[in-house]
């Protein structure tokens, strides 16, 4: 490998330059490098280049790092089959009169599944995926910086916002480190930030998480996926494969602003998706809001009743260019009702947030909670109008 070497008459001729250029030239004695001991200088420089190194991104790493975890999930799955030749015997009423109904033969596996979470709390709280954590695990194993191995508690988990919040148990150690978390409304498109995680399981491997920089490369970014419901998502290029899910994403001030939960693949490597740099986390303002609730009760209850039938508005006025979903129809009695909304009224935004057509609507409406409280703009008769809804429980 060819090496680079500093000469000393070399520095100290770009300093001379330096201070020629600066215009102030005429107005010093020159300097020469025989004026500047050469030690003087590489020290000079190497402390600069070190300084450099350490900078807002390095400091966040650190403020992070140690509550991060690594999540081995072990569940226990059972398959039950036929013999695949029985169907050619036993679909006869009289060979299954004389010889009964055919044998099922039933076999139990093993899954181990990985992921990544980040402790919320000096008594042990770690956020994470839904996903990864599975509807049934037998068992959950979280490893900490360092190689530290606790079991945890599966507090409670909600399918549809696809977090879980876990409890570490321990009876020797009365205190984890823990993340700050911060407000993703405030995020900015542009800005630094750090994806934490366990990519392909190597947390098991050396003790310690993976770090990836990228930028915020949107924000509000909502889709659906096998009956989750991602909404307002923060997509990143920072680097998040297999693994990662539950890890935080963190800015450059050391908030964990947000969950990574996808990303966009166009392969798959031999253990899972790789990453492509498109990738979404939850937002935290989100993930706050379902842990109040799992703390408190386990669960989520998503049995919600809302009242309302909605539309796009072109879909009745071709010509119209009224952005907001339609109230086609309320039923007699629902929430909506006691809200006071009516047919023919256009829903602009919901909790602040814009709604563009009658699928944003909806898309809020499914994420609510039974007994949530959402504040409900429309127009009606040219006038801008305000409700607060309460979602109820579907009867």
């Amino acid at each position: 490998m060819r090496r680079l070497h500093w000469s000393p008459w070399l520095i100290g001729g770009l300093l001379i330059i330096g201070l020629n250029c600066s215009g102030k030239g005429n107005e010093q004695p020159q300097h020469t490098a025989s004026d500047i001991p050469a030690d003087s200088l590489r020290r000079l420089l190497m402390e600069t280049l070190t300084a450099q190194r350490h900078n807002a991104l390095t400091r966040a790493v650190e403020l992070c790092s140690p509550a991060v975890v690594g999540i081995t999930v072990t569940d226990e799955r059972e398959v039950v089959y036929r013999d695949p030749f029985s169907s050619w015997f036993f679909d006869d009423p009289i060979f299954r009169f004389f010889f009964g109904e055919p044998r099922e033969y039933r076999h139990r596996y093993t899954i181990r599944n990985l992921g990544s979470g980040f402790i919320i709390s000096p008594d042990g709280y770690v956020v994470t995926n839904q996903h990864v954590i599975g509807q049934t695990p037998r068992r959950i194993t979280v490893t900490l910086v360092g190689g530290e191995h606790y079991e945890a508690e599966l507090i409670g988990s909600d399918y549809t916002s696809d977090i879980a919040l876990l409890k570490l148990r321990s009876n020797t150690r009365q205190s984890f480190p823990f993340v700050r978390l911060g407000n993703s409304d405030s995020v900015l498109v542009g800005e630094w930030v750090l994806a934490f995680g366990n990519p392909f399981g190597l947390f098991d491997i050396n003790a310690k998480p993976t770090v990836t920089v990228g930028v915020v490369s949107n924000t509000g970014v909502s889709f659906q996926q096998e009956g989750r419901i991602y909404r307002g998502m923060i997509q990143t290029d920072a680097a998040i494969s297999s693994g990662n899910s539950g890890g935080p994403l963190v800015n450059a001030l050391g908030e964990v602003i947000g969950v990574n939960a996808a990303i966009i693949s166009t392969a798959q490597s031999w253990q899972g998706a790789g990453s492509i740099g498109i990738g979404f986390a939850i937002p935290i303002n989100r993930v706050k809001r379902i842990l109040e609730r799992l703390r408190r009760d386990g669960y989520i209850d998503r049995a919600i009743d809302i009242g309302l039938r909605l539309s796009d508005p072109e879909r009745y006025e071709p010509a119209s260019r009224e952005r907001g979903a339609l109230v086609v129809s309320v039923r007699r009695g629902s929430p909506a009702d006691r809200a006071g909304l009516e047919p023919g009224d256009l829903i602009t935004a919901i909790d602040g947030i814009a709604v563009q057509g009658s699928r944003d609507a909806e898309l809020i409406f499914a994420d609510s909670i039974v007994g949530e409280r959402l504040r409900i703009q429309f127009l009606r008769g040219g006038r801008t109008l305000t409700t607060e809804l309460t979602v109820g429980k579907r009867p």
